[in-house]
């Protein structure tokens, strides 16, 4: 049986993967963590048949009731913490949230192999938008010119999202793009053309009725290729790729980045 805490469990994301895990016969729900419901019982605050309480910090969490698994959806000012504090502690930690950088990730490889411990960390646990990061990786060995756009609500305060900016990271191992007019010769705000990640540029928008969605652009001379992920309204895409997550996060110490290794058996662009 694999004891798993969930901090963020009163968030968006939450509500179909708490489920899923307290349906699951290997899982259980042991601990959760969120401010606001601090103090409550996991049944009271999630509806489901799982002991333990809700905490208001993963260090609270964890002197509390056994964990092998944080899974981590809070938000990009809390979960640094919350997950060097499960690390540094021997837990497992499966990653949902944005706002750790490439180099946050280095760091916290080198933490988890010195403590013998897993972690995964996707910017999203969508098989699908797993399966375009694949698939755009395996187009940029081909081709030299693209683009990330990059849509999140309005209230989404980090850009560009955990999944964007994992894109472009995925991308810049395989292969930097070839420039297009350099910024020093634009006729305007060079803000307009976007920010650089790992040699990508990515158009962070922001509009209400979008949740996380992913397109890049590759051009060549008179052709255009589109990959696009488009989640719905509801958390529903993330269940499965965080519970194959938690139940194999175990397998190898440090740092996995993305559902790659998990789907397809290696790692060729981390």
């Amino acid at each position: 049986m694999i004891n798993v805490c969930f901090a963020g469990i009163t968030g968006w994301t939450a509500p179909p993967i708490v489920t899923a895990i307290d349906q699951a016969d290997d899982l259980t729900l042991t601990a959760g963590v969120s401010r606001s419901a601090a103090g409550k019982t996991l049944a009271d605050t999630t509806g489901t048949n799982s002991d333990g309480s809700v905490h208001a910090s993963v260090t609270e969490a964890l002197q509390a009731a056994p964990v092998d698994v944080l899974v981590d959806y809070t938000s990009a000012a809390a979960v640094k913490d919350n997950v060097w504090t499960a690390v540094q502690a021997g837990v497992n930690v499966v990653i949902g949230s944005s706002g750790l950088t490439a180099t946050d990730y280095e760091d916290l490889d080198r933490l988890a192999r010195d403590h013998n411990v897993g972690v995964i960390a996707a910017g999203n646990f969508s098989i699908m938008a797993t399966i375009l990061r694949r698939a755009a990786a395996l187009a940029a060995e081909h081709l030299h010119h693209w683009e990330i756009i990059d849509y999140a609500s309005d209230t989404k305060p980090d850009v560009p999202s955990g999944t964007s900016r994992e894109l472009a990271e995925t991308l810049g191992a395989v292969r930097i793009p070839r420039p297009a007019l350099p910024l020093a010769d634009l006729h305007g705000p060079v803000e307009a053309r976007g920010a650089e990640i790992a040699g990508s540029r990515i158009h962070s928008v922001r509009l209400p009725s979008f949740v996380v969605t992913t397109e890049i652009v590759f051009g060549g001379p008179g052709e255009r290729l589109v990959m696009r992920h488009d989640p719905g309204t509801d958390p529903a895409p993330y269940v499965a790729g965080t519970l194959l997550a938690i139940r194999r996060v175990r397998e190898t110490a440090g740092v996995r980045r993305g559902l790659d290794s998990l789907l397809f058996g290696d790692q060729p662009h981390n």
